[in-house]
């Protein structure tokens, strides 16, 4: 599976159950995708 980060998005590329596995992570962690966004671009 890879994830993609760009400025405005993310694109989750992978089987199906891959991207549910990893949304479910995620979400323990970011309400929102723009939180995950908004932490990601912090981080750089």
């Amino acid at each position: 599976m890879k994830v993609y980060v760009r400025p405005n998005n993310i694109v989750l590329v992978g089987k199906a159950w891959e991207i549910r596995h990893q949304l479910k992570e995620y979400n323990k962690e970011f309400d929102t995708v723009l939180q995950w966004i908004t932490f990601l671009h912090k981080q750089k």
